[in-house]
């Protein structure tokens, strides 16, 4: 196992560890989570906004680093976990006024049918949100977090990480 990988199982056994404090003091679920699926599963939309509303901003973990993160991990979540992402993404750039048609057509994606799309098209589209509407790509990660147990690089482990272990702690 490569030292990348145990430390995102660190991380993740972290973050699923138990005992909550909210940074902004407010009320929190204090149930002890038994690993990240738990957590993603249980744990509340609030919650989990909370978490990672800071962890992935261009400061933390630039573009270029986060690109090859995308399409590995969007490569590796199930068919129709990548589906709801894609379908967030384009309910959330619809709200800013971005047709699926014209992302389609900007972006070069196969389909602007999230059912149609491919994990490249799903990549292009993350790839995109996070570059140019990075408060909308939080709220998608908050949403849909199957995505986040994919994403192997250190460097965004640490981002998530240091969130974590300020909002939760063993």
């Amino acid at each position: 196992m490569s030292s990348s990988d145990k430390y995102k199982r660190q991380i993740m056994n972290d973050l699923a560890g138990g005992n909550v404090e909210s940074l902004d003091g407010s009320p929190v679920n204090v149930d002890n989570y038994d690993n990240f699926d738990d957590f993603a599963n249980r744990s509340s939309k609030e919650e989990r906004h909370g978490l990672f509303r800071n962890a992935f901003h261009h400061d933390n973990v630039s573009p270029q680093q986060m690109e090859p993160e995308l399409r590995e991990a969007i490569a590796k979540i199930k068919p129709n976990e990548r589906d709801d992402v894609a379908r967030e993404f384009f309910k959330h750039l619809d709200k800013r006024g971005l047709s699926k048609k014209d992302l389609e057509r900007q972006l070069g994606l196969s389909s602007h049918h999230a059912s149609r799309m491919n994990a490249d098209d799903v990549s292009k589209l993350a790839n995109f949100t996070y570059h140019s509407h990075p408060d909308i790509f939080q709220e998608v990660m908050a949403d849909q977090p199957a995505l986040l147990k994919f994403l192997s690089n250190p460097l965004v482990g640490a981002a998530l990480g240091a969130i974590a272990s300020k909002w939760l702690r063993r």
